[in-house]
């Protein structure tokens, strides 16, 4: 058995009996998510265990099987205000095995080497996704417009907010709760949705927080995707001096 230190919720690797351990971590109030990718040579699903209480079983994430580390992210919810440590490992027997796993939030992972970790204009331009790309922002309190788009078929990414996650999905074509786990109480966190169109308009309103978008899709179906995010205050704004303009030339 080999042990990794993830208390940063660094991008790893975990194969044949390695356990991967949050130590401390995990801060209360917050909501984290676990992702696994199946980087495999071969098309075998591989069993991942999460373990996050010492009183309950550990959750038994399946990470869907691909070849050239092709497919999709396996999702796992952590309350950090239920536990400030997690381990997750693939036993012995697994042979073969290797996945790849970070832990996202609006803190993590700390260490975002390997990670695509971006600033998020809210100016309403569309941005691309790649894979491991993690947005961030600050919106200001106000409202905000915002859209993921792709032509693939389900392309899913995961907003997060302090204490909550949305996972949106587009082009949906199969239940997404196989690939999403919930340790505890997190799936009360955690609101799922889906279109069956190649779009999802969504709206927030900004309180000063940081707010964070991971894509949780293959290499080749993130570069078909975008995400925008439209300050509706400055959409506003922006009409109010559009309108003084015209009137001004009139006089």
């Amino acid at each position: 058995m080999s042990t990794i230190n993830w208390n940063n919720g660094r991008l790893i690797e975990l194969e044949e009996g390695t356990t991967a351990t949050s130590n401390g971590s995990l801060n209360n109030g917050q909501l984290y998510c676990l992702f696994f990718y199946n980087a495999a040579g071969n098309d075998a699903n591989t069993t991942v265990n999460v373990v996050w209480s010492n009183s309950k079983p550990p959750i038994q994430v399946i990470v869907p099987g691909t070849t050239m580390n092709q497919g999709l992210a396996a999702l796992c919810f952590v309350d950090g205000s239920q536990t400030n440590t997690v381990s997750a490992s693939v036993t012995n027997g697994n042979q073969g095995a290797k996945i790849q796993a970070f832990i996202g939030s609006v803190k993590m992972p700390l260490d975002t080497e390997g990670i695509n970790n971006k600033q998020l204009p809210l100016n309403g331009q569309e941005q691309g996704f790649q894979k491991f790309t993690r947005f961030y922002a600050v919106p200001e309190s106000h409202w905000y417009s915002g859209q993921i788009q792709s032509n693939i078929n389900q392309f899913t990414s995961v907003q997060f907010t302090e204490h909550k996650a949305q996972v949106i999905i587009v082009n949906k074509l199969v239940d997404p709760n196989t690939v999403i786990k919930y340790a505890g109480d997190t799936q009360s966190l955690v609101e799922v949705i889906t279109s069956e169109t190649q779009s999802q308009p969504f709206s927030l309103q900004g309180n000063g927080q940081q707010i964070v978008w991971i894509n949780a899709d293959s290499t080749q179906n993130s570069t078909d995707a975008t995400i925008s995010v439209q300050s509706l205050s400055a959409l506003y704004q922006e009409n109010l001096t559009t309108e003084a303009e015209a009137l001004a030339s009139l006089a």
